[in-house]
């Protein structure tokens, strides 16, 4: 049976019966600037789209974004120096030919942006106001609402998708696995569509071209700036269908994110680097600064160089966390730059224009995922992967600030065009048999433990064999249901696996990848990305790829 939507965007789908299915010219799985700049981007071209979120459609992780957006949009600043400070960041695995793509096609991305409504701040000139966080050597970082940057974005681009009758919208609906014909291209994904009050199916979302933008999988850990979405099912689902993951030992951790006591878990609220931008520095329980130094940036380092240091001297000092000092900011500069950490912090009883605000690391962002080429095509043929769910080779080992949803707007854009060249073919999908080895949504909090403990800012040998060990354990729990929790605990057990798995085999310290065992990085042996795919019969294999480019 076939279910057709209606034109009207961002109608929610009730699965009639068992098997419906519905289909458009794209598919794009996701709602963060990647998915819905897809989207429009595929409707430029005249093609119809069906966008498929499994939350609601503004709910993607872009709102969240405090920072900014990265581009050399000033006289003062030029695409090579912006590749210059991403190659440093990347420390040596970046991909040179990827990260000129998004430094050189960045600043019109940008405009396009506001193009369709995106407000940035302005300066008393009227033009873009510009900042600097940690690893920039320029002021490059446009901003909006002060700290609100990802929610303009999100809001501009949600409303263009709504205005326009060609894409219609599915919401609440988790995709399980990739539908392939018999020559292996990609037709479309199985969906599970969710929702109180009506009847949850599952069916079938057909198109000739896929675009996976479900964003990070911050959910395997305990401790996040991640919302509660991003449970990796991108990468899970292309890691099924066979397809190329690349890069998962590099997990970045944001070192300043909202300590709120031992016992947290889950979304913490992040405390964005751009504070520190503007002069905020950061204390140890005696009051010495902790970057002091250490690095020639001091407390605008590189993320992975901060949550190190912070991380070597909380364990030295024995505390939970440290401190950061934005006192010197001044009441305007928080109200009008800060707004929305400033009501986060006063919420929590601390008022950051005269207290110190306790921050420590937590997971926030991850450089690898799907492997792409430069025009963000995956190993599948018709499978496409944008944004924090594909590994570009943009951030190598460590993603420099405010790249990412830069990132995810230059390759939505390329992707679209490598589809007009492509031009790839309906066929009959053959059906996948299902989720084998479905784990309960009991487990999660267990294998979050797992990863927080053994997988986290701090590995070694000991602690990442523990956690093949633990994780392997979890993996033979029982009692799981056809749920999307009980889904979503599959994809990060699974995510959590090949993540383990890369970071024991990479023996050396390199960006966000830290072992205390192989405490130095080398380049003789490591200035390679691990590559994984899971065979047939569910085998991970593993190569070694060479990054070419500036070491």
């Amino acid at each position: 049976m076939t279910f057709s939507l209606s034109p009207t965007p961002a109608r929610r789908l009730v699965a009639p019966e068992p098997g419906w299915t519905v289909s458009a010219d794209v598919l794009v799985v996701g709602s963060g600037i990647a998915g819905l700049s897809a989207a429009l981007r595929a409707r430029v071209t005249g093609r119809t789209v069906l966008l498929v979120t499994k939350a609601q459609v503004n709910e993607g992780s872009t709102r969240w974004a405090q920072g900014g957006i990265a581009a050399a949009l000033s006289d003062e600043d030029s695409p090579e120096e912006h590749l210059h400070d991403t190659l440093v960041a990347g420390v040596g695995l970046c991909d040179e030919d990827a990260v000129r793509v998004l430094v050189t096609e960045g600043p019109a991305a940008v405009r396009g942006l506001i193009d369709i409504g995106a407000h940035f701040d302005r300066d008393a000139s009227g033009e873009i106001a510009l900042t600097r966080e940690g690893g920039h050597l320029r002021d490059r970082i446009a901003h909006a609402g002060g700290d609100a940057t990802g929610a303009e974005i999100s809001r501009a681009l949600v409303a263009a998708v709504r205005e326009d009758p060609g894409i219609d919208v599915i919401e609440d609906a988790l995709a399980l696995d990739l539908l392939r014909d018999d020559l292996g291209r990609a037709q479309g994904v199985t969906l599970h569509v969710m929702g109180a009050g009506r009847r949850d199916g599952v069916g079938a979302a057909l198109a000739p071209a896929v675009v996976l933008a479900t964003g990070g999988f911050g959910q395997v850990f305990g401790q996040t700036t991640n919302p509660y979405v991003s449970t990796g099912d991108g990468v899970a689902l292309a890691l099924r269908a066979g397809a190329a993951i690349a890069d998962l030992e590099f997990v970045q951790f944001h070192p300043t994110v909202m300590w709120l006591g031992p016992l947290a878990q889950g979304q913490q609220p992040l405390v964005s680097e751009a504070v520190r931008g503007e002069g905020a520095v950061l204390l140890d329980s005696s009051g010495r600064r902790v970057m002091e130094g250490v690095h020639p940036l001091a407390d605008l380092a590189p993320r992975d160089v901060v949550a190190k240091a912070i991380m070597r001297r909380m364990r030295e000092d024995g505390t939970a966390h440290v401190w950061l000092d934005g006192r010197m900011l001044g009441a305007d500069t928080w109200l009008q730059r800060f707004p929305t950490i400033l009501e986060n912090c006063r919420q929590r009883g601390i008022d950051p224009v005269t207290d110190l605000i306790p921050v420590a690391p937590a997971q926030h962002y991850v450089s690898g995922g799907v492997r792409t080429d430069l025009w963000g095509r995956s190993s599948v043929p018709g499978l496409y992967a944008c944004g924090e769910v594909a590994c570009t080779g943009v951030h190598g080992a460590n993603r420099l600030a405010s790249n990412s949803l830069l990132e995810g707007l230059v390759f939505a854009r390329r992707i679209v065009a490598a589809i007009e060249d492509d031009r790839p073919e309906r066929a009959p999908a053959r059906m996948p048999s299902g989720p084998t080895g479905l784990l309960p949504h009991a487990v999660r909090r267990s294998l979050q433990q797992v990863m927080d403990a053994d997988a986290g800012v701090l590995r070694s040998a000991q602690s990442l064999a523990d956690a093949t060990e633990g994780l392997a354990e979890l993996g033979t729990a029982r009692g799981a249901r056809p749920s999307t929790e009980d889904w979503e605990t599959t994809n990060l057990h699974a995510i959590a696996s090949v993540l383990v798995h890369h970071a024991r085999l990479r023996e050396e310290t390199r960006g966000s990848h830290w072992r205390e065992d192989f405490p130095e990085r080398d380049d003789e042996h490591w200035r390679v990305r691990l590559v994984t795919h899971l065979t047939a019969e569910g085998d991970l294999v593993t190569t070694r790829e060479p990054v070419t480019g500036e070491a």
